[in-house]
This record gives C-alpha cells, structure tokens and sequence, in this order.
C-alpha cells in the first residue's frame, strides 16, 4: 500500500536515543513510488539506526512515520511483511548452501508451491548460480553473494526494498552490477531507499539525503546539491607526496581532502590559487604533475557541507 500521493515512506521529526547519544536527530522526510532514495553519509552518521527504525526493527524515541502506509511504531509487523531487507552483512546463512538459503526466505516471506520454484530459478539465474545451487554459502565470490542476498531479499516482490550498506566489501566491477540491478527494479516500479558511505554511488540515485551526526545536512538530487551547495571551485592536484603536500597547503591556508591518490582543494578562484598553489609547493620542492579545475563530486559537496555544519 502507498500513500495516495504516491510517497512511499515518510518520516517526521523521527528520533532515536541510546542514552544520552543521539543516533538519528529529528529526520524528516519523503521518498517517492518507483524512487532509488540514497541515505549517504560516513559511518556512524546513523543510517542504519534510521533503516532498522523504518522496518520495524527498532522503536523509535521520538517522531512518527510510515513506510507503505503503514505506521513504524503501531504495525511494525505488518511493514516486514510488505518490504524486503538486506543489510550489509548480506543477511545470509554462510553454512547454509545457496538453494537452502533461498528455501529458508521462501518460508519466511510465505513463498510457496509454484511461486515459490518461480522465484527460486529467477534467483540462481540473476545471481549466476544455476550450476552452484548446492555450494556452501561461505564459499561464494562477494560479488556472487551479493547478488543471492538480494534475490533472498525480494523472493516476496516487495514493493519497497530497504538497503542498508549494500555495496560494502565487494569489487568496484561487482558494485556497477549491482547497481544495474537496482536501476531494473526501480524501472519495474519498486522504490528503494539505500544507505552508503561511498559519495561516488551518489549519482546512482534519483534524489539523495546527506546524513552527518543524526542529522540531515543537504537533501535533493546529486545536480541539485551540487548548485546549491558548491559556490566555490574545486581544483584537482596530482603531486608526489600527497600527505606532505596536504600539510603544507593547509599551513597556507589552502584548506584541501585527499581522493585516492589526488588531492581536492576548494578555492574561490582559480586563476588566483593556480599559480599560488605552484609556488608554494615548488618552495617545498614538492613536485606538481597536474593542477586542474574539476566538475565537483557529491563527496566535495559533502565535505564542503561538513566543514560548516
């Protein structure tokens, strides 16, 4: 069941407390029909507090919400029976084989007879397990195990699917196909909302919430963030010794964040803090390969926001 203005989950003012620390600060908000909702921010923000609330699985402290229509605090059974759930550990049985794995969510989400050897050959076969359905969970490929958690987690077709850190742990080629997966639900009409530490799998959402300390810093799509948020340049630096390089540009004033192997630096203009970036690292004898002004990405908005937040 969905709202009858086509919102799938809203929350308001919702709030959890462990004590005196605040996990999830007063969050509102409202996800769409068919939407891939992304919840970002680093690790501890308290995204998976706010999905574990959104499915019944832990009570909330303060505020109210509903997800499918029904209410987190009042029918939390009813919402498990209508979304599906992977969380980051991939909420699989690792002595089980694939084919009990997918037996066990069978019974669980009320999948039976016809339907359910449907659905089971729908798995092994998105998850390119048609020929290792006997093999022990434990000994799959992340990227393999992946995918069998999802098919265990939609063996029901839920409308609303709910995942929490999905990508983690698995291969830069394993989490592009995962995300082809997502794209295919959210085209048939599914809705999902998916937590992420990783800023580059922002733009693989349709609209976005960024989550830092329990509370929501920015909200909008990934272009909407970006002109809102990032009034500033963001220039590229490759040099040898990048920490080194970090350091010294900070002790100049030239505040800057390490991605990978580069360095970012936010400036206000470039043709001012080219040519001062140059000579304050050609003074450290710190050698300069390339410096060059970039589109910026969701994590420079993000760390841009964090910065004043």
């Amino acid at each position: 069941m969905i709202n009858e203005n086509g919102i799938a989950v809203i929350t308001r003012d919702l709030r959890c407390t462990f004590g005196d620390f605040v996990a999830v600060d007063s969050i509102s908000l409202n996800v769409k029909k068919g939407e891939i909702f992304g919840f970002l921010g680093p690790n501890g923000a308290g995204k998976s507090t706010t999905i574990r609330m959104l499915c019944g699985l832990l009570m909330p402290t303060g505020g109210n919400g509903t997800v499918g229509g029904y209410d987190i605090i009042r029918e939390a059974e009813e919402i498990k029976r209508h979304i599906g759930y992977m969380s980051q550990k991939f909420s699989l049985y690792d002595d089980l084989t694939v084919e009990e794995n997918i037996g066990f969510f069978s019974g669980m989400y009320g999948v039976h007879g016809k339907k359910k050897k449907e659905r089971r050959d729908w798995v092994l076969e998105m998850a390119g397990l048609r020929d290792r359905k006997g093999s022990i969970t434990s000994t799959l490929p992340g990227g393999i195990k992946q995918r069998l958690a999802l098919g265990c987690a939609i063996l029901h077709e839920p409308p609303i699917l709910f995942l929490d850190e999905p990508t983690s742990g698995v291969d830069p080629i394993s989490r592009r196909n995962f995300w082809d997966l997502i794209y295919d639900m959210s085209r048939s009409g599914t809705t999902v909302f998916v937590t992420t530490h990783y800023m580059d799998e922002a733009d693989y959402c349709d609209r976005l919430c960024l989550i830092y300390r329990g509370r929501i810093i920015a909200e909008g799509t990934p272009n909407e963030l970006r002109e809102a948020f990032m009034k500033r340049d963001v220039l590229e630096i490759e040099v040898d010794g990048v920490v080194e390089a970090m350091a010294v540009l900070d002790r100049n004033g030239i505040g800057t964040a390490i991605f990978g192997s580069l360095l970012h630096a936010t400036v206000e203009s470039t043709e001012y803090a080219i040519p001062r970036i140059r000579a304050i690292l050609e003074q450290q004898h710190i050698t300069l390969t390339r410096i060059e002004k970039i589109v910026p990405s969701l994590e420079d908005v993000f760390v841009a926001l964090i910065e004043v937040a």
